[in-house]
């Protein structure tokens, strides 16, 4: 496997001669030593098994994710959320304008989990924002089972609105506020842009992470990687998360209007069951007129653009990441973002 696989739309794959990463191996057998002594992993109780997961992801992220990089400063602000007040981290480069160009960021956790105190979310946010020139904003948003959908969509909706309002005290380029979000957050970002919209309020991109654009499984690649491959309980969690509303409001693809959306960046792992679901949302953004750029990750799980302490290709990932939001976002970076190795 090539280190810097182009970029392509559609992905092919004979199981039969799926060969993994050794690293993505040794990460797996981590993850199956650390959960014998986090048996909350696995409780009923959904803040005991928060807990254990942010134990799990913490001491992966020691292991497998690079460090803070310098340059980047990073506090913790309030904002509002759909029902008060949420906290929400900034990474801000040192170097650059008052007003910097901003994303608001959803962290991924699966719709249940997941929280901008992770090391693994910090240690990513600071080194896109530092790479790309972009300012994160990452949001504690609410989740389920407590609180099912729609309360973190109109976290994020709420959030976005005051993050502009206040854009001058947050350092904010209000020209260029967008929203963007991994996995789950992602899912939240990308109907929140559609509710921005139908609100008339401007969004100047959205970024979409290993997205969960359908509330039904899709796909070949829901065949192929729905089991064994991190996200066995994926479809379980998206009914936690729907609760008793309609699932097909909660996830993007459903949409019955894509127009006049935001351009968006969807990046894609190539062995991720929800590989097709994401790429169906591009194709059908297309259709609807919005500018899309899709970058399929070769050789990468869903939760492998992480490992960037190991594996090349994780690095390869964020460089990639960065490199097309500081495309999106018009920054000026003092130095270009490699490709390759």
């Amino acid at each position: 496997m090539s280190p810097e696989p182009e970029p392509r739309d559609q992905v092919g794959f004979d199981p039969a001669v799926l060969s993994l990463d050794p690293v993505i191996a040794e990460c797996a057998g981590r993850i199956a030593a650390l959960r014998d002594d986090l048996p909350d992993l696995a409780s009923p109780d959904a803040r005991r098994r928060r807990v254990a997961a942010f134990a799990l992801s913490d001491a992966l992220a020691a292991e497998f994710t690079e460090p803070i990089p310098a340059g980047v400063e990073i506090d913790d602000v309030t904002v509002h959320g759909g029902e008060g007040s949420l906290r929400a981290r900034r990474f801000r480069p040192v170097v650059g304008p008052e007003a910097r160009p901003t994303i608001l960021w959803c962290h991924g956790g699966g719709f249940v989990g997941g929280t901008i105190d992770e090391t693994l979310n910090d240690r990513l946010s600071a080194a896109l924002a530092l790479a790309s020139g972009v300012q994160i904003l990452s949001l504690e948003y609410r989740l389920a089972p407590e609180h099912p959908y729609p309360a973190a969509v109109h976290d994020a909706v709420a959030a976005f609105r005051d993050a502009a309002t206040r854009a001058g005290e947050l350092g904010i380029d209000a020209a260029k506020l967008g929203i963007g979000g991994n996995s789950a957050g992602a899912a939240i970002t990308a109907v929140a842009a559609q509710r921005l919209r139908d609100e008339g309020v401007s969004v100047h991109h959205q970024a979409l992470e290993v997205l969960p654009a359908s509330a039904e499984p899709l796909g070949e690649s829901w065949e192929l990687y729905s089991t064994g491959f991190g996200l066995d309980d994926a479809e379980q969690v998206a009914r936690l998360y729907v609760g008793t509303a309609d699932p097909e409001d909660a996830f993007p693809l459903h949409a019955d209007d894509l127009h006049g959306l935001a351009p968006a960046l969807i990046l894609v792992a190539e062995h991720d069951p929800l590989r097709d679901g994401a790429l169906a949302y591009a194709a059908a953004l297309r259709s609807a007129g919005v500018p899309v750029v899709v970058r399929v990750g070769a050789g990468h799980l869903h939760g492998t653009p992480g490992l960037t302490a190991r594996w090349e290709a994780a690095r390869v990932w964020q460089r990639r990441f960065a490199h097309e939001l500081a495309t999106a976002y018009l920054t000026h970076l003092p130095h270009p973002i490699p490709k390759g190795r």
